[in-house]
């Protein structure tokens, strides 16, 4: 069903989320039914989609909130490094290990491990990783005694696994034992309707952090309506954070947002060669139109939800050619 603004920033519960649309609704609507399990999650989804707050939000609902979360970006790690973080090592086990260490598989025990950009590890560490999460054990480098684990495990990724499997850079074994609960996330060009409130939240939060009182032009929701947003929902939080921090008079305009290259695009909507009217055209009867479903024809109800007036919803309905035969 259509809701009312979803902001919830209690650490225990949805931090920092920020959307009422239907794609987010589910989402959300998954983690609070996955994540009392232990089931492990598989999130997969475009850079800067949200992958780690879901997951983050999936650990603060679970039974075990109340140990460590531990995110691992295996994009940003040497294999070599990213084996001796996780499992540990032994005395001497290398170049430098003076000392036995443990990995931070042991450091998690009762709690969840993240890791990012799962399909950039190697196939010799994924090897070693789904022994770890088949047998609940690790090895330290340099040991064989095998140590008893118990985390639950998050992966993400932007990338396609089933290609990466055809391409042999991820172990289908692998893939299949992560894939027991599939979180797909929207990019921010299918979840338009929260832009409004993604840009609201945003400008909120960096007026607080700048003590800065910079308000949006009018025209700048409506240039952004047809923009991409390649970069999802990260690209428009440091748009809105360089904007804040660079606006000169205290209105932030279109220009201040968007990059110069892509103003004249943004005028005509990108790749579909129609104009912005007829974009935000599209984009307003699909609104009405899934609220109308949504609430069996209740205009009123429907109006409320899409915050305006019964009869500026009345209006819209006769300029769209919009019509509910229960539907």
């Amino acid at each position: 069903m259509m809701a009312k603004l979803l902001i919830v920033e209690d650490p225990r519960n949805f931090k920092n989320i920020v959307g009422r649309s239907r794609p987010i609704r589910e989402v959300l609507g998954r983690v609070a039914r996955i994540a009392p399990t232990d089931a492990i999650v598989l999130i997969t989804g475009e850079s800067g989609t949200g992958k780690e707050l879901i997951a983050k939000a999936i650990h603060a609902n679970s039974k075990r909130s109340g140990r460590m979360f531990v995110p691992v970006n295996c994009a940003a790690i040497t294999d070599t490094l990213l084996e001796s973080e996780l499992f540990g090592h032994a005395k001497g086990a290398f170049t430098g290990a003076v000392n036995a260490r443990k990995g931070l598989f042991e450091e998690a025990d009762g709690g969840t491990f993240f890791f990012d950009e799962i399909a950039e590890t190697s196939l010799a560490f994924q090897a070693k990783l789904l022994r770890a999460i088949q047998e609940n054990e690790v090895r330290r480098v340099g040991e064989n005694r095998p140590i008893q684990v118990n985390v639950r495990i998050i992966a993400a990724t932007n990338q396609d696994l089933l290609t990466a499997i055809a391409e042999k850079r991820f172990r289908q074994d692998l893939y299949y034992r992560l894939n027991v609960a599939r979180f797909q996330l929207p990019a921010l060009r299918d979840r338009r309707e929260d832009l409004p409130d993604l840009l609201s939240y945003f400008l909120d939060k960096y007026n607080r952090k700048m003590r800065t009182k910079a308000r949006l032009d009018e025209g700048v929701l409506e240039a952004l309506a047809t923009y991409d947003f390649p970069g999802n929902i990260r690209e428009l939080e440091h748009m809105i954070e360089q904007a804040v921090a660079l606006v000169q008079d205290g209105v932030i305009t279109s220009s201040d947002m968007l990059p110069a290259t892509r103003q004249a695009e943004v005028r005509r909507g990108p790749n579909t060669g129609r104009t912005l009217a007829e974009v935000t055209d599209n984009a307003e009867r699909q609104a009405i139109e899934m609220a109308l479903r949504e609430y069996a024809g209740n205009r009123p109800k429907v109006a409320e939800v899409l915050n305006i007036s019964v009869t500026t919803l009345w209006r819209k309905m006769t300029r769209l050619g919009i019509t509910y035969d229960g539907h």
